[in-house]
């Protein structure tokens, strides 16, 4: 078992393990147990960082077993500078989300947990397969414990937002298998992603697994308009769940751009980049003026995740360097960001049992300590220089202008209702002076949640004032990609 391996396997080991505690009566140890084994799987994940090698594009710690030996498939692992980051934000925002379940959760404390640790694994699974088979499995696999989480540990429509979120992941991925199936025959029977990057496509069948791949992946993300189904499942998610779906969750297929779509069909991707940079360009200034009309935080946070996203698909189909940087970037940074929104709005709906915004008012009054984290991180949300939330917009932006000015000035002009959707909330939530009996009464955060938001707030600070070490590990990987697009030619 190599580093990779570790890392796949450690979180969901004592995710089995936290199962096989029985009743509520062990909650205390359980907590503990979850708290071991997230923060051992962070631990795990460091070494892959301080072991990589920034200047080389190729795949490192690569691990491969023969799994199904009759389809050839195997058990094959390795991480580049696109998928580097991605396996420590989500060992790191597991352990955060470990945090804030602590008192939260009473009923079912170990299925859970459980659910949380397993779902890391297959997470980092994702990020770290180099066999399209093995991608799949992880990919799909990750549907089930989440899918649960929201079933049991959800709102009031949290059936409906399960199935809906199941549902829809679920038959985009099914045009995905088709590709899968069509490649493996395409190659001479190999699941292996570098083989696949090198078949000479025609243009017909580049469109089509163009499409099918994008059934899946703007599904995941979500790109507009297969968006619907986001602020439904945050609404009725538990906090937990919301952090995690938007953290991680919604990168998987971002992601998958990267992986598949651009340097598999990297001719249909040129082709239609024109649509995916008009998705995306909806996403961001359409969503961000839904976001503005939202009386439920959660919907607003939710909806302000598309418009987020929405940046990242665009900067990949701008095909520079800036840009295709700039959006992983932003991935990471949403990451940080999107969680913290969501867990600030766990700390209030914990003391006050509502999401309205009409509920609250004055609540800095209140709840100082509290309020400077959530207006730090509304900030970032709104994407201010020194913060995550900056970087990763600016050189999208950046990138965007380089392409074509006019579609870096829509993309820059969204900014502008990212600031007001977020701070109009801000505005009423948290200024001004007490609006009722309910926020007088609130209590500022304990050790525990401030810890949480402590951990957030280094984290967002850290990568906007110093995002070098990002950056860094990204470079050589995305400048292999463009040469792999820009080269590509559709064979006659």
């Amino acid at each position: 078992m190599g580093l990779l391996s570790l890392a796949i396997w450690t979180p969901i080991f004592f995710g089995a393990v936290l199962l096989a505690f029985g009743r509520d009566e062990y909650a205390k140890t359980v907590r503990w147990v979850a708290l071991i084994g997230a923060l051992v799987s962070l631990l795990v994940t460091l070494p892959i960082y301080a072991g990589f090698d920034t200047a080389s594009s190729a795949m490192q710690l690569v691990e491969k077993a023969p799994w199904i030996e009759r389809f050839n498939v195997f058990y094959h692992l390795g991480v580049d500078g696109l998928s580097m980051w991605f396996v420590l934000l989500t060992a790191f925002i597991t352990v955060i989300v470990v945090l804030a379940g602590w008192e939260v959760i009473t009923d079912r404390v170990n299925q859970y947990m459980g659910a949380f640790l397993i779902l890391s694994g297959l997470m980092v699974g994702v990020f770290t397969a180099v066999d399209g088979m093995l991608f799949y499995v992880f990919f799909e696999a990750t549907l089930i414990p989440m899918y649960l989480i929201i079933g049991i540990w959800g709102g009031p429509n949290k059936i409906y937002a399960a199935f809906k979120f199941f549902l829809y992941t679920l038959l985009g991925s099914l045009l995905m298998l088709i590709a899968l199936i069509y490649l493996y025959t395409q190659s001479g029977g190999s699941f292996d992603l570098a083989t696949w990057h090198k078949l000479p496509l025609a243009a017909s069948a580049q469109t089509f697994l163009f499409f099918a791949f994008f059934a899946a992946f703007a599904v995941k993300v979500p790109m507009w308009p297969v968006h619907t189904w986001l602020p439904d499942v945050h609404v009725e998610a538990p906090t937990g769940g919301s952090a995690v779906l938007a953290a991680i969750m919604l990168k998987l297929g971002a992601y998958g751009f990267l992986r598949f779509s651009l340097p598999i069909a990297p001719d249909a991707a040129r082709e239609f980049a024109w649509l995916m940079i008009a998705l995306s360009l909806v996403a961001v200034i359409y969503v961000g003026l839904v976001a503005m009309v939202q009386e439920d935080m959660k919907k607003l946070v939710a909806y302000s995740s598309v418009a987020h996203m929405g940046f990242v698909s665009l900067g990949f189909f701008i095909f520079n360097d800036i840009g295709v940087s700039g959006a992983l970037v932003q991935m990471i940074a949403h990451g940080f960001v999107s969680a913290a929104m969501f867990l600030s709005i766990g700390v209030l709906y914990d003391r006050m049992h509502s999401r309205e915004i009409a509920s609250y008012g004055g609540v800095v009054n209140t709840m100082p300590k509290f309020a400077a984290f959530a207006l730090l991180f509304a900030m970032a949300n709104c994407g201010l220089p020194g913060t995550a939330g900056f970087v990763g917009e600016w050189m999208v932006i950046l990138g965007a202008i380089k392409f074509n000015f006019w579609i870096g000035l829509a993309a820059a002009s969204a900014l502008i209702f990212g600031a007001a959707y977020t701070l109009w909330m801000v505005k009423r939530v948290y200024l001004g002076p007490v609006a009722n009996d309910h926020v007088k009464e609130l209590t500022d955060i304990n050790a525990r949640e401030f810890l949480v938001m402590a951990l957030l707030a280094i984290a967002v600070l850290a990568m906007g004032l110093y995002p070098k070490p990002f950056t860094d590990v990204m470079d050589a990987s995305v400048a292999d990609l463009l040469k792999h697009v820009a080269l590509s030619k559709l064979p006659q």
